[in-house]
Parts: C-alpha cells; structure tokens; sequence
C-alpha cells in the first residue's frame, strides 16, 4: 500500500505519552498531520507506513507533552531579582508594589510578556496561565508568538493602571473574553487577586458570570497564615468557607498556593472538585508555608503545577519546578514514596490540562490530541547513565536540555534556539528596562 502522507514525523529515543500513567516507548515516533497526533508507533513501522517532508530524528532524545504553567504573571520577568530575601510584606510593600505603580503599562507588559514566552517556550513549556494587568496585551504577544495561553482577567475592588474598580476590571475582562471567543490557542476567563482583595458582591457577580460563560475562575487562596488569620477576624471564616457560600467552589474553581490547609479545606476541595495550583519555589522562596499535596492527591484532588511570577521564583523553568514539587512532598510527608516522578511529570502536564479544562486536547500525546510536543535532549555525559528516562527528567535535568518544541505541530524550537523570536532585539529591550527599573529601585530604597 502506498505511504500516507504526514506533514512531520518525529522519531526519539524515548515517548513518554504521560497517558498511559508511567508508560515509556522505546524508538518510536509521531505522526502529525493538521496540528494533531495522528499516530504513535515503532519507528521502522513509521517510515514503512509515513512518508513526510519533514522528518526529525532524536536518537538520544525523550518526548514528553508539551509543558503546562498553570500559574504566574508573564510580565513580571521584568522585575526577575529585583528584590530577593525579604520578608513577604516588604517584599511586596516596599519593592514590588511601588514598582508596580510606577512601571506597569501596556509597553511593559508586552515586553515583560515576550521575555516569559522566550523563557517559557526554551524550557519545553507550550501552555501558560497568566494572571497580571493588561491582559488585552498578554493575549496580545500570545497570539503573536503562537503559544498556548489561558489568559485571566484580573479583578480587583482598587485601582490598578488597567481599571479604577472591580465593575470596570470585569467590564474590560468581558470584551477581551469575546474578543477571544473562538480562537484557537487563547481563551479568557475570571481572575479574582484573592478574597482578601475581592468583595462578596464581587466574588457573587464573578460566580454568575462564569456559570453563564462555562468560564474558569482563578485566584491565589490560602497563601499565608496570616491570610487564614485576618480572614477569621474579620469574617469569622475562612477563605474556603467564605468561597463556598458563595457558590465558587465548582470544578471550574483553580486555588492557586493553598499551603494553608485544614482537614475541613480538603473535604471541601473534594466534594466540589476544584483544583489545586502549586507553586512549591515561590512558595518556598516567600516563606509562605507548604502546600500538603500527598493529602490532597490521596483526596483525589487534582493538583497541577505553577512558576508563580519571576519575581518571586526566580526561573520558570517546568521541569525544575517538577523536580521541587517532587522533593517537597516527600520531606513534607516525610514519605520518600511521596509524589514519585511519573506523578510530578503528571502534575506538570496532563494536571495542569485538567485544572484549565483543556485535557481533552492537550497535556497528553494521545492520537486525536493537539500535538504539543517538547523534546529533551539527553546525549552528555553529565546524563549518563539512564535506566528510567521519566525519573531522569524530573531528578537529572532541567529546561536547559530543551531541544525541540512544537505547538499545535508548528516547530517553535529547533536545536535549542527559537524559531520566529528576535532575541537580540528582546534582549536589548529587557536591558533597556533593567536600567530604568534599577536606577529607580536604587532610589526607592535609599528611603528605607
């Protein structure tokens, strides 16, 4: 029978399709035709079945879905390192608000926000969650450099320089959500700060609009002590509770930090399933406390993974992000068998699809899914030796080793370097910001 045509075959070493949980193939390739996976098979049965034009062999290499960030703010690579090792209320009063204040815009966002695609993109992620100010722009670099994003309308009772208050932030958050409507890699949904930035009338308004748009609600939720305290002192409840009589618990509900949690807070995860977003290196690097993921996956709760923003992480860097969450778990439970590396390559993956509602195309490399794919290329001797590709990847090597990424079966990296990104010209823009913000900063804190 004559060949089928395919527009790529791509062979590797290893395919790890994440579904089957803990599956490996050895020298097998994909077949994609359209943007999709059209078949995973051995790779002598691949080139007798296919014939394509363009054909990739990764002879040392392993592929795996492309990477999820379902948490962080794009844009804020800008103030990577700006202020490290303080306290989390200096941090943010001191440094990171008034930084905010004075240079967040449209022009700063689209650059903060084409640096964290490069980055992003480099380090095999394909599909990102953001949650920042000017989200028009965000959606904006998205679409243009051909990455997956789910975009959050953020939503806050003050004013920022997007919005003066909630009612307008939701206003603008609804024209960006129709203006996205039907396209094919972004899609806009709620993106309330946190209960403690939110009203009850807010947080009830949300609630409806997102029931009558089937739209996702997203918000950092049980982050710190003393946000557990404030809540029961102003409130008598606590944040979960208050979210629950108001009706936003609902598996369309992401809880981004959740490292204050109570027995109560896991059964309420449960019985509505919502989905946990952990961001184990801003958590550590913040001091915020330790999300309990080994109780929360034992809950059946899904829990996927985040960078949170590069001003408190200070990479955002997937698989590093993996590797963390992994060692985490185990000293938190103090149970080595904690959150083994097939599950942490889960939670950066096929997880992170389920909390953004998007399992059935991606975060998996199944026959009919979207082919996002990353290779990692596993060749050095630093690498050596391998006996379990999936537990290397997660506890021997990092975004750095990233060599191919495709999107929707486009060829967005290729040998380590971007496709269709100026990088000197984004690197002379980022230097250009880091001397503005650090003549600023230097200022800033001569008055402290």
């Amino acid at each position: 029978m004559p060949k089928q045509t395919v527009d790529s075959l791509i062979h590797a070493k290893w395919i790890i399709p994440v579904n089957p949980n803990n599956r490996v193939l050895l020298n097998h390739a994909i077949a994609i035709k359209q943007g999709l996976i059209l078949d995973i098979l051995d790779s002598t049965l691949a080139d007798k079945t296919y014939k394509s034009s363009k054909t990739y062999r990764l002879d040392s290499h392993a592929i795996i879905p492309g990477l999820i960030n379902a948490h962080g703010h794009a844009s804020m690579t800008l103030f990577r390192g700006l202020a490290d090792d303080l306290p989390l209320m200096s941090w943010l009063n001191n440094h990171i608000w008034p930084a905010e204040r004075r240079w967040v815009s449209d022009e700063f966002v689209a650059d903060g926000t084409e640096l964290a695609i490069a980055e992003m993109l480099l380090s095999g992620t394909t599909c990102f969650n953001d949650m920042y100010f000017y989200p028009n722009i965000t959606a904006k670099m998205a679409h243009k450099h051909k990455i997956r994003a789910q975009i959050m309308m953020p939503i806050l009772e003050f004013p920022s320089a997007w919005a003066d208050n909630a009612e307008e932030y939701i206003h603008k958050g609804l024209a960006l959500h129709d203006d996205y409507r039907n396209h094919d890699l972004i899609n806009i949904g709620f993106g309330p700060h946190a209960p403690y930035t939110v009203s009850d009338e807010s947080l009830e308004r949300i609630r409806v609009l997102a029931d009558e748009l089937d739209a996702v609600v997203h918000i950092h939720l049980h982050e710190t002590e003393q946000e557990i305290e404030e809540a029961l002192r102003q409130g008598g409840e606590r944040p979960l509770q208050r979210l629950d009589r108001i009706g936003l618990l609902s598996p369309r509900l992401q809880c981004v930090h959740m490292t204050q949690l109570n027995k109560e807070d896991i059964n309420l995860l449960q019985e509505n399933g919502c989905h946990v977003i952990h961001c184990p290196e801003s958590n550590l690097k913040l001091a915020s406390g330790f999300c309990p993921i080994a109780q929360l996956m034992d809950a059946g709760i899904n829990v996927a993974l985040g960078t949170d923003g590069a001003a408190s992480n200070n990479d955002l860097d997937m698989l590093g992000e993996a590797k963390t969450a992994a060692l985490l778990a185990k000293g938190v439970s103090r149970n080595a068998a904690s959150v083994p590396a097939h599950q942490a390559l889960r939670m950066a993956t096929i997880n992170g699809a389920k909390a953004l509602g998007l399992d059935a195309s991606i975060g998996s490399l199944e026959a009919n899914k979207s082919a996002d794919i990353t290779a990692i290329n596993l060749n050095q001797l630093i690498d050596q030796p391998i006996y379990d590709p999936i537990s290397h990847l997660i506890y021997s090597t990092c975004g750095q080793k990233v060599s191919h990424v495709w999107i929707k079966g486009k060829l967005l990296v290729e040998q380590g370097e971007l496709t269709s990104l100026d990088t000197k010209a984004l690197q002379y823009k980022v230097v250009e910001w880091r001397d503005k913000i650090r003549i600023a900063e230097n200022q800033q804190s001569m008055q402290f």
